[in-house]
């Protein structure tokens, strides 16, 4: 068999080398048509970091894992086509703001339908508003020249960070597909894929409505939690309750749980906002306003809780941080990736950069052209003097030394063993530490002579 996988990001390029690396027999070929991206793909530096896929490509690369810009080969020689493009929220024309833009979903359509020479199977591996396989049908039937297509949906369910382990041993494996013979014969087929390593009973077939819908709701009742746990971090900072305290008091009942209860300066990544802003938008399509505006206060407490943290930082530096040099820790929106998009840190990097400070940023993966890029996407004017206010450090000392506060924004465990008795000595008094991920050591920072202020405690 051989299958190929359209777009070669951060759910694409980590999926085909773990179905390549459980299925030998397999020709896997990931396809883009960025040929930079490719190229990275078949070098020592890939384009995305995640613990253990540069092990894994090597594992298979070349042998029956291969990366190409040539799309359309790739679309001739396979039986199953995994679309896995871009689908960010729409910033114009209807439903913008909310809606998802398919616009490179459907020109992969378009593109498969062109190309095809045999029947296909095709996956959605995107994520897509519930529906969308009808549409991806008609596009492909109405170009289609006698060559049949089934199509399935295969959502992702990967945590950046941990995607790999994600992979080789998910929750669950959801497979949607038509419940016509040829569906089901389909469906079959993609599960027998994921059986070489996946026991059958984490994988679940639906209809391909569920399918597509489950993905949407899984992300939603996440950063549900996320904004839920952030929201009683305020109510603790008022009271003087402990945040942490209270979220393991209410993890420990087992109807709750503890995971995903973590105060934070507010969640991030690709996925999150734009599935709940999609499912906003699904609802207010469908006459569900009650349902749309329950959903949209998920973002609006993420929202809030990013510029509380940077008010908190500013009035806590008697009202003002202008000429102030800050250290910001962390620019990925977590640990164990490079991918900054929706990160907190952007957003209170630019209101900081609003007061006047002066930034000091380090973080592990993300290189200085992502940082100014992402304060430019976000906003942020840099002209010749924003610019020499924003200076990126090759490590987290540099980045301290001779500073009047620390701010972390991302929970890289390299963080937690900073000598902050060292620099201590060399940042201007008082000294201060915002911990926005809540991971130091808080007591013994206070008696070093910090002034520590954390999310959800005082």
């Amino acid at each position: 068999m051989k299958i190929c996988c359209i777009g070669a990001g951060y759910v694409g390029g980590p999926t085909m080398a773990v179905i390549a690396a459980k299925c030998p027999e397999i020709t896997v070929t990931v396809v883009d048509i960025n040929s930079e991206r490719i190229a990275k793909w078949n070098s020592d530096d890939l384009p995305i970091y995640e613990p253990g896929l540069k092990e894994i490509v090597e594992e298979s690369r070349g042998r029956n894992l291969f990366f190409s810009d040539d799309v359309d080969q790739g679309i001739r020689d396979a039986e199953i086509i995994f679309v896995s493009v871009n689908t960010p929220t729409k910033t114009y024309g209807v439903g913008a703001g909310r809606a998802a833009d398919l616009k490179y979903w459907e020109a992969c359509a378009r593109r498969i339908a062109a190309v095809a020479e045999d029947s296909k199977i095709v996956v959605e591996k995107s994520t897509l508003p519930v529906r969308t396989a009808e549409s991806m049908g008609r596009v492909l039937e109405a170009n289609a020249n006698g060559v049949r297509f089934d199509i399935l949906s295969n959502p992702e369910f990967l945590a950046e960070g941990t995607a790999i382990a994600d992979l080789e041993m998910p929750d669950r494996v959801l497979i949607g597909g038509e419940p016509t013979p040829e569906g089901q014969e389909a469906v079959q087929k993609l599960v027998s894929i994921y059986a070489n390593w996946v026991p059958t009973d984490r994988i679940q077939t639906t209809n391909l409505w569920s399918s597509e819908l489950s993905k949407l709701v899984a992300n939603a009742f996440l950063a549900q939690r996320i904004s839920s746990i952030n929201s009683i971090s305020a109510l603790c900072e008022a009271t003087g309750a402990n945040i942490d305290e209270v979220a393991h008091a209410v993890g420990s009942d087992s109807r709750i749980g503890p995971k995903f209860l973590k105060a934070s300066v507010g969640f991030g990544g690709s996925c999150f906002q734009k599935d709940i802003l999609n499912l906003v938008y699904l609802c207010d399509h469908f006459g569900l306003p009650e349902v749309a505006r329950y959903w949209e206060q998920v973002v609006e407490m993420n929202n809030r809780q990013r510029l509380r943290f940077a008010e908190l930082i500013t009035k806590t530096m008697f009202n003002t941080v202008a000429e102030k040099e800050l250290a910001i820790l962390g620019f990925a929106f977590k640990k164990d990736t490079n991918d900054t998009r929706e990160s907190a840190a952007i957003y209170v990097c630019q209101s900081l950069l609003e007061e006047g400070a002066i930034l000091d940023i380090y973080d592990p993966k993300v290189g200085s052209d992502q940082i100014l890029g992402d304060l430019e996407k976000a906003g942020v004017q840099l002209d010749e003097s924003t610019r020499s206010r924003i200076r990126i450090h090759a490590n987290s000392s540099d980045a301290i030394n001779n500073t009047h506060a620390v701010i972390v924004l991302t929970e890289w465990d390299e963080f937690k063993e900073i000598d902050f008795d060292i620099l201590y000595s060399t940042m201007a008094k008082p000294a201060f530490i915002f911990d926005g991920r809540n991971i130091l050591d808080h007591d013994r920072l206070k008696q070093i002579g910090y002034q520590v202020h954390a999310i959800g405690k005082q």
